[in-house]
């Protein structure tokens, strides 16, 4: 009996560590799908990290399409080729500040990861895949249905059929 408990939560483990990860739904749509949303009458994003320091230790060869809030200048940005690339206008971050008085806890671990045992990536939450994607959730107009959006939130606009992201002033839409 004791081999087949241990050979269960084996099993499960492992699936769940390869496995496709759905937020707000039951399932994920789709098999190249590792990461999905909830995508009927939607109104949350994702929020990216918000640093004061961009990281200046990642390899260019595993850490492209990075996303971080650059507290600095109050801009969205995304790692690509080597370098940091502003995917916003200057924004305003004063509720990052605020908020962050609240929070208490202390990180410990390198992130989680997703899709795979290990990654040479650095980041909170690493998704890695070769045949699957993350899906952004979907807001119809988040400038009108996001009450209070938050400085580094991202989601896909199924109106206009494009990324948004808050920079804690306005959205910006990328096709």
């Amino acid at each position: 009996m004791k081999k087949i408990i241990y050979s269960t939560l084996l099993i499960s483990s492992f699936s769940i560590s390869y496995g496709q990860v759905s937020i707000g739904k039951e399932k994920s749509e789709g098999a190249s799908t590792i990461f999905d949303f909830k995508n009927v009458k939607n109104t949350n994003g994702i929020i990216l990290p918000a640093v004061t320091t961009t990281p200046t230790d990642l390899d260019a060869t595993n850490n492209g399409g990075t996303f971080i809030f650059d507290q600095t200048d109050s801009k969205v940005k995304m790692y690509e080729n080597g370098s940091w690339i502003d995917l916003s206008d200057s924004g305003d971050n004063s509720s990052i500040s605020n908020m962050n008085l609240n929070n208490t806890s202390n990180e410990i671990g390198t992130g989680v990861i997703i899709g795979a045992e290990s990654s040479n990536a650095k980041g909170v939450l690493v998704l890695e895949s070769e045949d699957k994607a993350m899906v952004l959730p979907y807001i119809d107009t988040p400038e009108k249905n996001v009450k209070s959006p938050y400085p580094g939130m991202m989601c896909y606009d199924s109106v206009r059929n494009s990324i948004a992201i808050f920079d804690g002033k306005v959205w910006n839409f990328w096709k």
